[in-house]
Formats: C-alpha cells, structure tokens, sequence
C-alpha cells in the first residue's frame, strides 16, 4: 500500500471509531454538560494518552503478547469490568443518595470534580483498561504501514493521527455540551443526567464482561 493511500485509509477507518459512541463520548459530554470543563479536556487528555500508549505498545509489538496470552488478556478484560461498574455505578449510587439534595455541588466538591487531573486519571484508566481498544490497534495499524517503513516510526505517527481526530471530536463535543449546561442547572437534571450516563457506563461493563 502506497504512503498516502495508507494514511488516508486510515483516517478513514480511525475517523468513523472517533465518531461512534462509546463510553469516552459519554463521559466527556457529561463532565462537559455539568459545566466542569477543566476536567472534561482531562478526560480528553486522559483517553488521548490511552490512545498513545496503546499504539506504541502495539508498534513495539508488546500489544500482539497481551492479546495472545489468553491469561493476560483476562486479567485486563476483568480489571476493565470491574472499573466500568464500579464507575456507573458510583454515579447511580450517588444520585440515590443525593435524591433529597436541593443545593448543588457540595462545598468543595467542585474544586475536585473540575480537576484537569483528576479528568486525566478517568479518561486513562477507561481507556488503558479497555483491551478491545488493544485488540483494535493490534488488528488494524499494522495494515497501515506500508512496505519497507519504519514500524515503531509509523506506527507511532499513525497513532497521533488518531489522536489528533479524536482532540478535534472531543473539542466538537465539549463545545456542544456548553449548550446543554442552562438545562442542567437544577440538581434533579443533574441527577437524570448522571443516571443516563452511569447506565450506560454499567451496561458497557456488562458487554465486555459477557464478551471475552
């Protein structure tokens, strides 16, 4: 495959996976929405270092072991399970407990929510922990590189491709977020909010917990 073939195709293909939603969409359009845009851009940040890692373990090589080794793959698909429902369903958790709540955030609680670090460390652990994210690059990004380049080179520089399609989404989606932060004013939309979101957050570790 020629040089720009190859880059095109795969920022066709990285460019429709940046577009499905998952669960980097949804956490970013909820931190967003809640107005917490510090942390939100940490999220974004967070999945986009997820993104790098994974591409140079699998331009090393290091990603192909993982998925081959049937044991190390399981510890990772268990340990993105667990994370997954224990992330959804913290938010459920927490909108039960709040259900009486007529104030908002907590003295407090905002400085830590809006955390850029804080956002970075959820996007990476989601990311990082997600072994279909490896599985990905192991199948796809090594059909990308073409004949005689350098692999750890290409690979790498595909890998930043992709991140930087997923910095324009994430801008897209944050900007489209600041819309809905007038609607969540009131601590019960907040509420509804963080229920959608902590369901789908769940239900996605139950998919990848009944998809080994």
């Amino acid at each position: 495959m020629a040089p720009d073939s190859a880059l095109w195709s795969f920022v066709l293909v990285v460019g429709l996976l940046t577009l499905t939603p998952g669960i980097d969409t949804a956490l970013i359009l909820r931190t967003a929405a809640l107005g917490r845009h510090r942390r939100a851009w940490g999220v974004v940040l967070g999945v986009q270092t997820g993104v790098l890692v994974w591409g140079v373990l699998t331009s090393l090589g290091l990603t192909a072991l993982i998925t081959a080794s049937r044991a190390a793959y399981e510890v990772l698909r268990w340990a993105g399970v667990v994370y997954l429902l224990w992330l959804g369903g913290r938010m459920l958790v927490d909108t039960l407990r709040h259900r009486g709540s007529t104030a908002g955030d907590a003295p407090g609680e905002v400085t830590v929510r809006n955390s850029l670090g804080e956002g970075w460390r959820q996007g990476a652990f989601t990311n990082l922990l997600n072994p279909k994210v490896g599985v990905f690059y192991v199948a796809v990004l090594p059909q990308f590189i073409p004949d005689g380049a350098p692999h750890f080179t290409t690979g790498v520089l595909l890998a930043l491709v992709h991140i930087a399609l997923g910095l324009v989404w994430s801008a897209a989606l944050i900007g489209c977020a600041r819309a809905l932060r007038v609607r969540l004013q009131s601590p019960a939309a907040r509420r509804v909010l963080d229920r959608i979101t902590g369901t789908v957050i769940v239900g996605l570790g139950l998919r990848l917990a009944m998809t080994g």
